[in-house]
């Protein structure tokens, strides 16, 4: 049986793309290789830090939180899960946490003949109170690639006075960090180690962002809502890098959960080997592949 950061793993596997999930706790999933390679593109993390609840073990992999981030409420460690078989994948429900009584499931979907995966996320509030909050996916890769963030583009109104895109910062980010490239089209981040970390978010209308590191190209889709309020002063995507990963994050709406009720954020891999895709322009290639 393989293991993760102390914790048992199972498998699913395609052909064409496999992944282990955590079978004790979470939901988690640890690794992620495409075709019959032995790398896994996904970190792994073995720090931990102390919380009221227990140790919270970051670990590595593709994690399920909901923002607004706070500590230590965030910080609630991986709970035991409980796991049901799918035609075409299966299903990772955990007990709800202590203090937030949240109930987290990740529903995995094999595509058949590709190296694609659907996650639906599930928040459900299994407490007595209602909870404002948004589904918040973040899936933590080894360094060393590069950040894909496609911009907003064109005019947000007839006249061209509006603005069409915010870059929103976090404190510790610096404006001249030398891994931030900025352009008109997309924002690229390179996946280097260094501190202070860096953190950018944006509303993305795009519905997709990448992640480079040779020779395969990660591409994660999900829905977008132009009219929806979103955490961090609007923010629907966010990437993090420090010295150990790098992160890609999609968030969901902002959504007022009463008790019992629930809320759904799907997120569409795809794999690819090589950058040319219909996906990144051209030039966007070249600029890639000189990093």
């Amino acid at each position: 049986m393989n293991q993760f950061c102390g914790h048992p793993t199972g498998v699913l596997d395609n052909g064409l793309l496999r992944l282990e999930y955590l079978t004790d706790v979470g939901p988690r999933l640890a690794r992620l290789y495409i075709g019959k390679s032995d790398f896994n593109l996904l970190a792994e993390v073995p720090a931990e830090v102390e919380t009221p609840y227990g140790k919270f073990q970051f670990m590595g992999g593709h994690r399920f939180w909901h923002s607004p981030e706070a500590m230590p409420r965030t910080y609630i460690p991986d709970q035991r899960v409980t796991i049901e078989t799918l035609p075409d994948g299966l299903r990772l429900c955990a007990a709800a946490e202590p203090h937030t009584g949240m109930t987290k499931t990740i529903e995995l979907h094999l595509a058949p003949d590709r190296a694609a995966l659907t996650l639906r996320h599930e928040l459900c509030n299994a407490s007595p109170w209602a909870v404002e909050l948004a589904p918040w996916c973040l899936t933590m890769f080894k360094q060393a690639g590069v950040v894909i963030l496609p911009q907003p583009v064109g005019n947000a109104d007839a006249a061209g006075l509006l603005a069409n895109r915010q870059l929103v910062l976090w404190p510790y980010t610096r404006v001249r960090d030398a891994r931030l490239l900025l352009d008109d089209d997309f924002i690229l981040l390179k996946a280097t180690p260094a501190l202070p970390p860096c953190k950018i978010g944006y509303f993305n209308p795009h519905g997709w962002i990448g992640y480079w590191l040779e020779p395969t190209l990660f591409v994660k889709r999900y829905d977008t809502d132009r009219k929806e309020a979103y955490p961090d002063s609007g923010c629907n995507t966010e990437t993090y890098c420090n010295n150990y990963f790098v992160e890609l994050e999609t968030l969901g709406p902002l959504t007022r959960l009463g008790a019992g009720e629930k809320v759904v954020h799907e997120e569409r891999w795809e794999l690819y080997d090589g950058l040319d895709q219909p996906i990144l322009p051209e030039s966007l290639q070249k600029r890639l592949a000189q990093l």
